[in-house]
């Protein structure tokens, strides 16, 4: 019997998840009134393409320099924070702490804090452009849910 390769686990664990999150989109009422993009289509899409990585991430063979190596003594002499398990919990973190905040500070801020923090905590230095870059892409966002797509996203603290 093969033994499965990292790729291979992440990837069924994931196709797993995809599974049941097309079982729960496809459990979305769609609106008597015919529309030409209804409320459920966008999930499934995304179930499907997330189905499709997963199948793709399955089938791809590993290289030589995809084998992680032992960590070196510069890596196991960093600060705790910025050890490489220390990035995966903190960045899980702050993620559950975007989930906890969106409501009663709002997406845009949130969203915002979220996406610079992540850049300025993982070594990106050029602030003005992380922050640029966070807000443009958070607000382009925003636009595209609540005015073309009719999606409510929270305002939260601003008066949007």
């Amino acid at each position: 019997m093969t033994r499965l390769n990292t790729n291979q686990i992440i990837a069924l664990i994931v196709a797993l998840f995809s599974v049941g999150y097309l079982v729960m989109a496809f459990q979305i009422p769609t609106f008597p009134l015919p529309r030409p993009i209804d409320s459920d289509i966008f999930p499934k899409v995304l179930g499907f393409l997330l189905l499709g990585l997963a199948v793709c991430l399955f089938l791809e063979k590993p290289k030589a320099q995809d084998i992680p190596e032992e960590p070196s003594p510069e890596a196991l002499n960093q600060p705790l924070l910025f050890r490489p398990w220390s990035r995966i919990v903190i960045t899980s973190l702050a993620i559950i702490a975007y989930a906890l905040l969106m409501v009663p500070i709002g997406f845009v801020v949130t969203s915002t804090v979220l996406a610079f923090g992540l850049g300025l905590y993982y070594g990106y230095r050029r602030h003005g452009v992380n922050l640029a870059t966070s807000l443009g892409v958070v607000l382009a966002l925003y636009l595209t849910m609540t005015r073309i797509m009719d999606v409510y996203l929270p305002t939260g603290i601003l008066p949007i």
